[in-house]
């Protein structure tokens, strides 16, 4: 019994968050209605609720299927206490009674990226001013989070699905369970095991375990093209290309840019501002880490339109007609894993 005590005493102490009472989020969320549930992720449901007072909110149930989901809810809560940041989804308090994990998030009305960005009817919302606003919005919530936080933290699951849009479109950054906390002055790390979504890790982390915040620039370069052109990375199966990064590759250096604009979003102001997108989208995927741009460098790219850009090199994970630079066989594909939070 005072082992549990103390357990809690330190998941209090750690959150520093407020703590809502199990009945509290019961009553908010009508007793967990099924009419009420959001979705639902490795980590478990997602419920919308409303508090006494009438605010919205997002309710995150911990599963008990998680294997390390405790772990996970203590680094989400750890590191989102701490942040604080206009791009990165707000969380409200949590929950830890009756062996229940629960996290209390502000309610984002417009759902994610992805349940947007992939429809052919929900698409249209996002025309072309939108989509430069989400990318910005994306870029200085990761330019926070890699320079000018408390903690240094490296994201490791960039996606659609973890970008949440508010009321007004405005696009915030979600699900902090995979992140990791680096030194002040490091930048990279390493780990056995491998956890990420397909299509969004970086070469480097996917076959060697190797992630920094270049890492969270590969993702966000993908995520970019997947914005500007409207497809996903790997919806290319039935194609030349092996993914968006190739068909992207192709058509820019061939100066055929104008070929990759998703027709639902209208023609840009210039043909300049795409191909200028899709150059940084391309800096941020190439091979090495080494030659990716800092978010730093990125959220001048994109704020000053007169900024000389360098020319990219070819990305990770293409084929060409007669080479293959990665063998993605070999990278992990794990849609939804778990890490432990260990602080460097």
């Amino acid at each position: 019994m005072n082992s549990e005590n103390n357990t809690k005493k330190r998941e209090k102490k750690d959150t520093e968050l407020p703590l809502f009472s199990y009945e509290s989020v019961l009553a908010a969320t009508n007793n967990f209605s099924a009419v009420n549930k959001l979705g639902e992720g490795g980590f478990g449901p997602v419920y919308k609720g409303k508090l006494l007072r009438g605010q919205e909110i997002a309710v995150k149930m911990l599963s008990k299927r998680s294997g390390q989901g405790i772990e996970e809810f203590r680094n989400e809560t750890i590191l989102i206490a701490k942040l604080q940041h206009k791009n990165l989804v707000r969380l409200l308090g949590c929950c830890i009674e009756r062996d229940e994990k629960i996290l209390i998030y502000e309610y984002m009305p417009n759902k994610s990226l992805d349940f947007h960005l992939f429809d052919p009817i929900k698409k249209k919302m996002l025309g072309w001013e939108t989509r430069i606003h989400i990318i910005e919005g994306i870029a200085q919530g990761l330019l926070y989070l890699h320079q000018y936080s408390r903690l240094r933290i490296i994201h490791r699951d960039l996606k659609p699905s973890n970008i949440l849009l508010d009321s007004e479109m405005k696009p915030k950054i979600s699900d902090f369970g995979m992140a990791r906390i680096v030194g002040g002055n490091e930048t990279q790390a390493n780990t056995k095991r491998i956890v990420g979504t397909y299509g969004y890790m970086s070469p480097e982390y996917a076959i060697k375990g190797l992630y920094s915040i270049k890492s969270d620039v590969f993702s966000f370069g993908v995520l970019l093209l997947e914005i500007v052109i409207g497809r996903k990375n790997t919806d290319f199966s039935n194609s030349d290309s092996l993914n968006l990064l190739s068909y992207v590759w192709e058509l820019w250096r061939n100066g055929q840019s104008l070929e990759l604009t998703d027709s639902t979003t209208g023609n840009p102001s210039s043909t300049s501002i795409l191909s200028r997108f899709i150059n940084i989208g391309l800096l941020c995927v190439q091979e090495s880490s080494i030659d990716r741009p800092t978010m730093v460098d990125v959220v001048s790219f994109i704020s000053n339109e007169y900024a000389p850009i360098p020319i990219p090199k070819p990305p990770a994970f293409r084929i060409d007609r007669n080479t293959t630079v990665v063998n993605v066989e070999n990278c992990s594909r794990n849609n939804i894993t778990v890490s432990i939070m260990e602080a460097r």
